[in-house]
């Protein structure tokens, strides 16, 4: 079960504290008395904000008074990018970031985050918006790999592209019109962009990347689910760079 925060005051001190939100809760109509402070400050923290019938604030907040709001918080704390890029640099090493582009299942972002951590990435970035983020399901599947490997959460995934290729980084991005993985050099400094399980990579976002890498296929089918197209590529990066240790 997600951890909620009900209640005005509730939710509008969770929101000035700086603690982890997913997303709001708000009961549909006009904004009045003290969940106008509420809404003004969750959109100044770029927190997702979704209104909704009172049956599902009611089925939300499980018989508490929720007075028209409730706040799905954290199960974790998030990171920032440079906490990401610090970390590869106190361990002497090139960075490593694995960028999920609207990954919305949880057990996908959670296996994303454990494989991420068994290949020593640095850190992992997603989206705000139209993505899974830190809950309690993602923390369980990442079969605890949430305490180790940082999560950063950005508003935009092709500005945070922008700022990591500034830092030396080369994007390489998961997609099957690409070329072959074992003929791309993914040693180094490395972003590797995993899209979303319906859509892939956004198309903004696929031309912001320095390469286009695809797994190869024998069988029938022709695709693989989004978290273990990510292993399969992580694990194509670890070999590389174990290659040149």
């Amino acid at each position: 079960m997600e951890d909620k925060i009900i209640g005005r005051n509730p939710v509008l001190e969770a929101i000035r504290s700086g603690r982890g939100i997913e997303k709001i809760l708000v009961k549909k109509g006009k904004y009045e008395g003290s969940i106008v402070p509420i809404i003004k400050k969750a959109k100044d923290a770029g927190i997702v904000i979704q209104e909704v019938d009172k049956a599902k604030l009611d089925a939300a907040a499980e018989g508490g008074n929720h007075q028209g709001v409730v706040a799905y918080v954290s199960a974790h704390e998030y990171s920032s990018v440079n906490d990401i890029l610090d970390r590869a640099r106190e361990k002497g090493e090139p960075p490593f970031v694995i960028i999920c582009d609207k990954i919305t299942d949880p057990h996908n972002l959670g296996a994303i985050l454990r494989t991420a951590n068994c290949v020593g990435a640095h850190g992992v970035i997603i989206p705000k918006r139209n993505s899974a983020g830190l809950t309690g399901v993602v923390a369980k599947t990442s079969a605890g790999a949430v305490e180790y490997t940082p999560v950063a959460r950005v508003t935009n995934i092709a500005s945070a592209i922008d700022s990591l290729k500034k830092e030396g980084l080369w994007i390489a991005a998961a997609d099957m019109d690409g070329e072959e993985m074992y003929k791309i050099d993914l040693k180094g400094a490395l972003g590797l962009v995993i899209g979303s399980e319906g859509e892939g990579i956004s198309r903004l976002v696929k031309e912001k990347c320095d390469f286009i890498a695809s797994i190869p296929m024998s069988g029938e089918i022709n695709s693989l689910n989004a978290s273990v197209a990510a292993g399969v590529l992580m694990y194509e990066a670890l070999r590389q760079r174990r290659i040149t240790e």
